[in-house]
């Protein structure tokens, strides 16, 4: 990747990396093993930019570039996935939308505690019958003089354990002729406002994953991002930008499983040699790396195509499908490098490999982004 990061890529980088062996990884799998929120390495990292990657300066933020926002999400991940998918959560589809489609006072209002990591924000979508088809959202929000009354039941809501503000997708015309889907912000402590109990997640265990209920929770009326029924287009804006992050999240994964499998190789000996210098292992191997620097290539690309101004929904669904299905064939093999080790928790593969499932899930399937890559595709 040298010929291709600029200087200004590589010192991100760097600096990126070496917060993350200081401060995340030493404490990684302890996180993962006791499902807990590490507030006091969060508070490092908002102090350090991560929380308004792409935020202006004038709002609290870092005023970084795309692909800067793919490695400081790549190498965080690569330490934790579980903080990876914070912040790429945070920055792409709660902070990004309020600084696209908010007005100046909401930019204000919302924009500095969010960029400074001083609170953590939520993007909540998925309900009980509805997720991938976004149109069948039920949650309602009906004005009722200055304040919007919200009834909403949004589950597996990522950072809703401890989201300050909340992004609903809502209703906002439930009994007219034509249903519209609305964004609609909450803020916790609002009257009405309750988080449900933290999933009980296979990977990502770190990440504070709950529902978010509202029960004729009033919110003011100038809360509403944009304009009544702006909300799909508010949310595909967003999911650009977050399944870029999910790709590069899906790149640090792999790429820590590979790292893992590499050392191991070397010191694993049988039939008398490391395992390494037998063919079945560097087969694995050379399919493990080719699949993570193709992953981390059209991450970039996607990146960079958003940092040119140009459309960029095909570059980034492609990454984030072919980055997620690469990093669970990349750690599934660095457990098999592993043998039975592999299937320990005294090893990290064995965290890298459960992480990795979801990012097949979230910020939409990759059965959904077959089907958004087939019609770019077909229009060509």
């Amino acid at each position: 990747m040298d010929g291709i990061l600029s200087e200004k890529h590589r010192i991100v980088r760097r600096s990126v990396r070496s917060f993350c062996e200081r401060e995340i990884r030493p404490i990684a799998g302890e996180i993962d093993r006791e499902a807990r929120f590490p507030w006091e390495v969060v508070e490092k990292m908002g102090k350090l930019g991560y929380f308004g990657i792409q935020a202006p300066r004038e709002l609290g933020g870092a005023d970084l570039d795309s692909v800067s926002y793919a490695i400081i999400v790549e190498e965080i991940s690569r330490a934790s996935g579980s903080l990876g998918l914070c912040v790429t959560v945070h920055n792409s589809v709660a902070l990004y939308p309020i600084l696209a489609f908010g007005s100046q006072a909401q930019k204000e209002q919302w924009g500095p505690p969010l960029a400074r990591g001083e609170k953590i924000g939520a993007f909540c979508l998925t309900e009980p019958n509805a997720g991938s088809d976004a149109s069948g959202i039920e949650a309602t929000a009906v004005s009722d003089k200055d304040a919007w009354v919200v009834n909403a039941n949004k589950v597996f809501v990522t950072n809703g354990g401890v989201a300050d503000i909340c992004l609903l997708f809502l209703q906002t015309n439930p009994s007219g002729d034509g249903k519209q889907i609305s964004v609609v912000v909450a803020e916790r402590g609002t009257e009405g406002f309750v988080v449900g109990d933290l999933e009980d997640l296979c990977g990502m265990r770190a990440n504070p994953v709950s529902s978010i209920r509202l029960y004729d929770c009033r919110v003011p009326l100038t809360n509403l991002l944009g304009r009544e029924g702006m909300g799909l287009k508010i949310g595909l804006a967003s999911l650009d930008t977050g399944r870029m992050g999910i790709a590069a999240q899906a790149v640090g994964i792999a790429q820590a499983a590979l790292e893992e499998g590499l050392l191991y190789a070397r010191q694993r000996r049988q039939f008398r040699v490391p395992i390494s210098k037998h063919q079945a292992i560097q087969m694995m191997i050379a399919d493990m790396g080719t699949l993570v620097e193709a992953s981390r290539l059209m991450t970039y690309r996607a990146a960079a195509l958003r940092d040119s101004g140009k459309r960029f929904s095909q570059e980034s669904a492609m990454a984030k499908l072919f980055a997620s299905e690469a990093c669970c064939k990349v750690t599934d093999m660095a457990v098999q490098i592993h043998g039975g080790y592999g299937y320990s928790k005294s090893y990290p593969v064995e965290r890298y490999y459960r992480d990795a499932r979801v990012t097949r899930i979230y910020e939409g399937s990759s059965e959904v982004h077959r089907m958004v890559i087939a019609r770019g595709v077909l229009k060509k």
